[in-house]
């Protein structure tokens, strides 16, 4: 696993260089996305969930253990092969038609009536050594019809799929036989993945499906990739995505066509300098109390971990880890918006920034929680102290931390049960009128209030 201050140093790395983008091309001077050969879908599903005719008793990495059938979706894996640009980080191209091959992961609807024509294209995280759809919320997400589509663009993610299971995965190559091993070869293989999704038939990757919308979405070290993409690259290349999602991590600082959604966890707010300000084409949410990596993802993936790891990580943190604040909600929001933004040209609500200090420190309440930001009623009507900060071993610092008020605390919150759980509903009737959370989520919230006996 990368020691996370090295991992730090890549990511500041890849922000300073985007600040000088690649020379920008005409529309008839860019350089057409090559579209890729896709076979599949690759037989195997995880145990109880086969594929007719499997002939290897093999699955995906991370396969979701999600009710995918109860909600009318399906996942699929194919093999995508072709011949791939290189760029470096300051948007030249090393090279040219560099033989490749790698994996794409697809969940989708199994029909056309429960799709709602946007597809979501996740750029996976590598930063633990291995492929991680960080950004699958699949409640969210099937609930909405999106479909999701996970790419293995990077060779840490794909060297590990190699070695997890040399039968189904041992072909897999995005170095160019070993020739481009700082991936260069990636921001041109996430883009042909992205171009796939227009093909036709039942067994294309979209198994036929209309796709109106296709969406750039990465999280972190993942963001940082896609920075270098849209600030250096993109301007000299075809444009396959019609809008990007920079979820806890950089975001480009070049005005393009394509709008650009940045969704950051408090963890990731640690300057009150904000690189650039709303626009026509860019949002910023900051989530309070929100973690980079926090307890909805960590709840999802630890039994993965056991599964096809053989362990979850544990942690010794200085403060109780993982903050129990939804930056998922905040997540959900954004796509939605994006994607009528694309559509309709209707820009997204802004969002009140974090308060810091004048000497640059965050501000805190009386409980310890970070002032401004988007406030969703776990901050607003708070049970608990939850905030981006933490520190110790390995990934500590990534995690928030979450800290239950003793029962004196609460008495004093809250006297009666009715009062507490109001106030949970109008915290959350407001962010929904202010188009930072779906129904949806705030129904969640206050099912989760509801079972939690407070105030009774």
């Amino acid at each position: 696993m990368r020691h996370p201050r090295a991992y730090y140093a890549a990511v500041a790395a890849a922000v300073i260089v985007t600040l000088v983008p690649g020379v920008p091309a005409t529309a008839d001077q860019r350089s057409p996305v090559s579209s890729p050969t896709v076979s599949g879908p690759i037989p195997g599903a995880v145990p109880g969930d086969r594929l007719a005719s499997a002939v290897e008793d093999t699955y995906p990495f991370f396969s979701t253990p999600d009710d995918l059938a109860a909600r009318g979706y399906v996942e699929r894996e194919f093999y995508l092969s072709g011949v791939a640009d290189g760029w470096d980080q300051q948007g030249v191209r090393v090279a040219t038609d560099v033989p490749y091959r790698t994996r794409i992961v697809v969940r989708r609807p199994a029909r056309g009536h429960g799709f709602n024509g946007t597809a979501l294209v996740e750029w996976q995280n590598v930063t633990a050594g291995y492929d991680l759809d960080a950004l699958w919320n699949g409640e969210a997400m099937m609930r909405a019809g999106y479909a999701w589509i996970g790419v293995s663009a990077q060779r840490v993610g794909v060297d590990q799929l190699r070695g997890w299971s040399p039968a189904r995965y041992g072909s897999l190559d995005v170095t160019g036989g070993g020739r481009y091993l700082a991936d260069e070869l990636s921001y041109d293989i996430f883009a042909q993945a992205a171009k796939t999704l227009g093909a036709r038939g039942s067994r294309a990757p979209m198994g036929g499906l209309d796709v109106r919308t296709v969406l750039a979405i990465g999280a972190s070290q993942s963001a940082a990739r896609m920075t270098v993409y849209y600030q250096s690259i993109l301007p000299q290349v075809e444009p396959v995505f019609d809008g990007y999602a920079f979820i806890v991590g950089s975001a480009p600082t070049r005005v393009g066509t394509e709008p650009v959604f940045q969704v950051l966890s408090e963890t990731d707010v640690r300057t009150p300098v904000r690189p650039s300000p709303d626009t026509g084409q860019f949002r910023r949410w900051e989530v309070a109390g929100g973690a980079h990596s926090g307890w909805h993802g960590q709840q999802y993936r630890t039994p993965i971990s056991v599964r096809d790891l053989g362990a979850a990580p544990v942690y010794d943190c200085a403060q109780p880890p993982f903050s129990r604040v939804p930056v998922n909600h905040a997540t959900a929001a954004a796509y939605d918006h994006l994607v009528r933004w694309v559509r309709k040209g209707v820009a997204p609500p802004t969002a009140p920034p974090l308060v810091f200090h004048a000497d640059g420190t965050k501000a805190r309440d009386s409980l310890g929680l970070a002032l401004g930001g988007i406030r969703y009623s776990q901050v607003s009507v708070p049970t608990a102290r939850n905030t981006g900060d933490n520190a110790g071993q390995s990934f500590c610092f990534l995690f928030g931390s979450h800290q239950p008020f003793d029962e004196a605390t609460l008495d004093g919150l809250y006297p009666t049960r009715a009062g507490y759980l109001a106030r949970v509903v109008r915290a959350d009737l407001s962010n929904v009128h202010a188009g930072y959370l779906l129904p949806a989520d705030a129904r969640g919230n206050l099912r989760e209030a509801l079972a939690s006996g407070v105030g009774g």
